[in-house]
């Protein structure tokens, strides 16, 4: 007798088998299903410690996790609910539609929310609660091509207009609404950007565990506050969408429940066209650590569910791929009876008596409220785990032929006349036949049931939302503490060597000792806390950690041992830079989001910042984080022997195109002190929506004390060195960074060598410098009768004498602000890819060492007719350069 056949093997005892399932089956009935996960659980065990393993993905049947009987009584009124539903795709529908009537071409999705609404839906009126006076709130993250259907619920809320709605993504004009969640642009309504993929899933995971941080300094009261996150199914193949699960799994958020909404498509056709994406993502969830929930069938398969005792639909449901799901989906109900129920005669029987229109009518369980509530209740139920709640729906659910599960689904961006009606028809939309023609949208009378029932369930939830807040509370502020508390050794440096790096670590320190001030201070570090110098920090304040510490570290002997607590106080990421940045953004965004103002301070590798999370950061500027960015071992030449991936030549060039970031490069201790005061005040004190970005570096080398007039200056990105500028000098010498010392060194042997005389000058911020010279002459365009004021590059630099520019970024940097100044300038940077050697080396490679800033200044002043030519030749063979040597960007 051949046996069955179950995932590849042979059933050698089918009787046998059959006697195990019974008893399961027994256990089940007489004791319930937790007596039966159990004992499996068990059986699992004791398989893997006898070595009984298997690689099989960990995925259940394609059905409903929470059965029939355990689904609960729906807790409100299903038809209003349905009406109110129905109502929010049309005027979603409508506004995406009309303005592409209108005015062609400005986009917009139908799809994505026709699929979500009841997600959307359930949500507003059974569990996303608003902020109060008393209550923190629960936090949303929006699938952002579902903007639509969130603005029509805002106007049936009379939270937004019909002239608004009628200005859907016509924005520079004033009062239109944003493509998707961008609190920049609508800084009183949306609290998180979610329109580039995965940034909201990651986002979400570390803004729930800045809620259990916060709570366990005692900052916040986070105890009962849910952070939910809507995602598509598409999307979790980003890989910031994953990143954080394990973290969240391994702390335990259960203040975490993602959504995921499975219309089985992309932009272009099927997740998973050959496969199953839900029984994937279900794998890939519970392999996590997460409590996975699946809400797949409606309602109206119950009864066939009940009556299918050979579990023929789950044999069947488990050899259809999602791309036949899709085709299943677009097809009406007599395809579904043949390509489907009909292809096995006991299937076939459990639909006999059904209808074609019955059949068409079974819905899929994220359409279903019943079925989501009793997911959405579980999931906020459950403790000690996360949870993702996998729902199954159609894209473009209600579209018709014009869209509903087709591939052009996720494109359209309005519906025939035929399928307007037909959509009027589906929903039971009490709209007249001129109003659909229209596309006007739909607004039932302020005492209408549906309009009562919305207000009266928001009401009950504390609220309306999204809202955002743009300020912190002012009792919640505190006040920066006098720069010479914590950067007296920076102003009084007086030619101290130190490394900027050192200098930051040590302000910081002196921060977080301030009573008031220091608990605001979250130190943040991806990882390498002790290249930067921040080991010191591990007793201080400790290492954030859930759990403590449970072991004994190895370095407990030392001073400086690892020191991991509950209430620790600095954040310590492990190797993952987009997770540090999605810490940062959280706590960056405190003062909105929790109403606390808090600083953070994250801590990494330059080349690791802009450029490996540079969308992080964006979508950090779109929420209108406040904070510092310290991007360490910063330059392409300061980080020796690392070589091409470790140095970083581009991101001040990057930081320049964010419009609230404000970046800078000091060369000194007292300028960063001046820096991170300024910065400090202006975000934590004056509430500024800006960030800060600082590049430090690893060198040691003498540093200045503080000229205390040139605090200002140093703030607008360009101050003088009196100590190394000559009165009656010829040329301006422009340094930034590390490369400042060798200007220095040059503008001294020009002197001694060949008797030039230089004005030397510090350049603490090219972009801040370009940003004010831009605004005056931008203001000269438009109005050329008014009084004209130079830029603060012109009072310093005038408008004559030549000047030398040297960084440690590619020229491009410096370049920002030479457009702006008409006499000869010059740009020496690192363009080109990085290599490992020593910093000498490096530095005459790229052509930035002093050697090479004096000849680049004997070949302007030569230019200029001061100097004969016969100088730069004999500064070519004393300094013994090959010319024959390609340039740095062409090796």
């Amino acid at each position: 007798m051949q046996g069955n056949q179950t995932q590849g093997l042979t059933d050698a005892d089918p009787i046998e088998t059959q006697e195990w399932i019974d008893s399961l089956l027994s256990v089940q009935s007489s004791q319930g299903n937790e007596r039966a996960s159990f004992l499996i659980k068990k059986l699992e065990e004791q398989a893997r410690m006898e070595g009984m393993g298997t690689s099989e993905k960990p995925f259940s049947a394609y059905r409903n996790t929470i059965p029939v009987e355990r689904q609960g009584v729906y807790p409100g009124d299903l038809e209003i609910e349905n009406r109110l539903t129905a109502i929010m795709r049309w005027n979603a529908l409508a506004m995406v539609a009309k303005a592409n009537e209108a005015y062609g071409g400005l986009g917009g999705h139908i799809a994505s929310y026709a699929s979500a609404a009841e997600i959307f839906e359930l949500g507003f009126n059974h569990f996303f609660r608003s902020r109060t006076d008393d209550f923190g709130g629960d936090l949303v993250y929006y699938q952002p091509h579902s903007a639509p259907g969130i603005y029509a619920r805002a106007y049936l809320e009379g939270r937004l207009t019909k002239a608004q709605l009628s200005k859907y993504r016509q924005e520079v004009a004033g009062g239109g609404l944003s493509s998707y969640p961008h609190p920049w642009l609508m800084p009183d309504f949306w609290q998180f950007p979610t329109g580039s993929m995965g940034i909201g899933p990651l986002n979400a995971v570390y803004q729930a565990r800045y809620m259990r941080y916060a709570r366990a300094r005692n900052l916040l009261n986070t105890e009962d506050r849910h952070v939910w996150g809507v995602f598509g199914d598409g999307e979790m193949d980003e890989p910031e969408s994953i990143a954080g699960l394990t973290l969240a799994a391994r702390e335990g958020l259960d203040n975490l429940t993602f959504i995921v909404n499975c219309n089985l498509q992309r932009l272009d056709g099927p997740v998973r066209g050959n496969g199953q994406v839900i029984q994937e993502l279900e794998s890939l969830f519970i392999g996590a650590g997460w409590n996975v929930i699946k809400v797949l069938w409606g309602s109206e398969w119950d009864d066939i569910f009940a009556r299918d005792k050979e579990n023929i639909l789950l044999q069947r449901f488990a050899n259809t791929t999602d791309g036949e799901y899709q085709n299943l989906g677009a097809k009406d109900g007599d395809y579904n009876r043949e390509s489907f129920f009909n292809t096995d005669p006991r299937s076939a029987a459990l639909v006999a008596h059904w209808s074609d229109a019955e059949i068409n009518n079974l819905k899929r369980g994220g359409h279903d409220f019943r079925k989501l509530y009793a997911a959405f209740h579980a999931a906020r139920k459950h403790k000690g785990q996360p949870t993702v709640i996998l729902a199954k729906t159609k894209k473009g659910f209600g579209m018709g032929s014009a869209g509903e599960s087709r591939m052009i689904a996720h494109q359209a961006k309005s519906l025939d006349l035929e399928g307007l009606f037909q959509f009027r028809e589906r929903f039971k939309l009490p709209i007249p036949d001129q109003d659909i023609e229209s596309l006007n949208i739909f607004t039932p009378a302020s005492d209408s049931e549906e309009i009562q029932y919305l207000h009266a369930r928001r009401r009950a939830l504390g609220g309306y939302m999204p809202k955002r807040v743009r300020t912190a509370p002012q009792k919640t502020l505190v006040s920066v503490p006098d720069i010479t508390s914590y950067a007296k050794f920076a102003m009084e440096a007086d030619g101290k060597e130190m490394s900027t790096i050192m200098a930051a670590v040590r302000m910081m320190s002196g921060l977080l000792k301030v009573p008031e001030f220091g608990p605001r201070v979250v130190p943040i570090v991806a990882d390498e806390a002790r290249t930067f110098g921040m080991n010191g920090l591990f007793r201080q304040i400790g290492i954030y950690s859930p759990d403590g510490q449970q072991y004994e570290p190895e370095d407990a002997g030392s001073m400086l041992y690892y020191n991991e607590s509950k209430n620790g106080q600095l954040l310590e990421e492990g190797i993952t830079e987009a997770g540090a940045i999605s810490s940062w953004a959280a706590v960056a965004t405190s003062y909105s989001i929790h109403g606390l103002p808090m600083l953070p301070i994250y801590i990494y590798y330059s080349m690791f910042g802009f450029q490996r999370v540079g969308d992080l950061i964006w979508a950090a500027a779109d929420q209108r984080a406040r904070g510092f960015l310290f991007g360490a071992t910063a330059g392409r030449t300061t980080l020796s022997g690392e070589g091409l991936q470790h140095q970083d030549g581009s991101s001040q060039l990057i930081a320049s195109t964010i419009p609230n970031c404000k970046s800078f490069d000091p060369a000194f201790a007292c300028e960063l002190a001046v820096i991170i005061d300024h910065g400090a005040k202006r975000m934590m004190e004056q509430q500024h929506d800006e960030f800060y970005y600082i590049t430090l570096m690893n060198e040691n080398y003498p540093h200045p004390s503080l000229q205390t007039e040139y605090q200002t200056d140093i703030i607008k990105g360009l101050h003088r060195l009196e100590t190394y500028s000559e009165i009656d000098a010829v040329i301006n010498l422009v340094g930034a960074g590390t490369i400042m010392m060798e200007v220095i060194y040059a503008s001294e042997f020009l002197k001694e060598e060949f008797g030039i005389k230089a004005a030397v000058f510090s350049a603490t911020s090219f972009s801040e410098l370009a940003r004010e010279a831009e605004s005056k002459e931008r203001n000269r365009r438009r109005n050329p009768s008014s009084p004209q004021e130079k830029s603060h590059l012109q009072k310093m630099l005038g408008t004559v004498q030549p000047t030398i520019f040297a960084t440690d970024y590619v020229r491009a940097v410096p370049q920002m602000v030479i457009q702006y100044l008409p006499q000869h300038c010059v740009a020496l940077g690192t363009d080109g890819f990085g290599r490992s050697d020593q910093r000498k080396d490096l530095r005459a490679f790229f052509e930035v060492d002093r050697y090479n800033i004096i000849l680049a200044t004997i070949d302007v002043l030569v230019q200029q007719g001061v100097l004969e030519v016969s100088a730069q030749e004999v500064a070519i063979r004393a300094f013994e350069f090959d010319k024959d040597k390609p340039a740095p960007w062409l090796e």
